[in-house]
């Protein structure tokens, strides 16, 4: 295919186009904004390594009855309404790394910008949750932890 042949195709079919275009400048943004969002994904093989090293938080952002039923080692629960970046679950953590947590990880996203917005340094979260996390055959503590 050359240069005329493509011009042609996009000649014969601008909604298509259009659509190609806008759907490009949207995946470009949405990397864009990825990297300069101050937060940052792990993968449950990544929150394991952070975990190992000592010094992270978990935070685990899902209802009380979800938690009892599995979470991560080590994690502490905190329902999203009652989430302060201000509280005493996190007082002294805005220099040590924060990793939250939740059932599918939308959660955990949102409440990840509002730990960057109140100053914390080093905020992860996981992505795709508990489930990604059981996915990974990683195992999980049943109970208040």
């Amino acid at each position: 295919m050359d240069l005329e042949s493509l011009l042609a195709f996009f000649g014969r079919h601008p909604m298509l186009s259009l659509a190609l275009a806008g759907l490009t400048v949207a995946i470009v943004y949405t990397e864009i904004a990825r990297l300069f969002r101050g937060y940052q994904a792990l993968k449950p093989a990544e929150l394991t390594q952070l975990v190992n090293q000592g010094g992270a938080r978990v935070v685990d952002l899902s209802a009380i009855a979800d938690f009892e039923k599995g979470h991560v080692p080590g994690s502490r629960n905190v329902i999203p309404s009652q989430f302060d970046p201000q509280g005493k679950l996190l007082a002294g953590a805005k220099q040590s790394p924060v990793v939250l947590v939740c059932r599918n990880g939308m959660a955990s996203a949102d409440a990840a910008k509002k730990l960057k917005k109140a100053g914390f340094e080093q905020v992860h979260w996981l992505d795709g949750g508990i489930a990604a996390w059981e996915a990974a055959g990683l195992p999980l503590v049943k109970g208040r932890g």
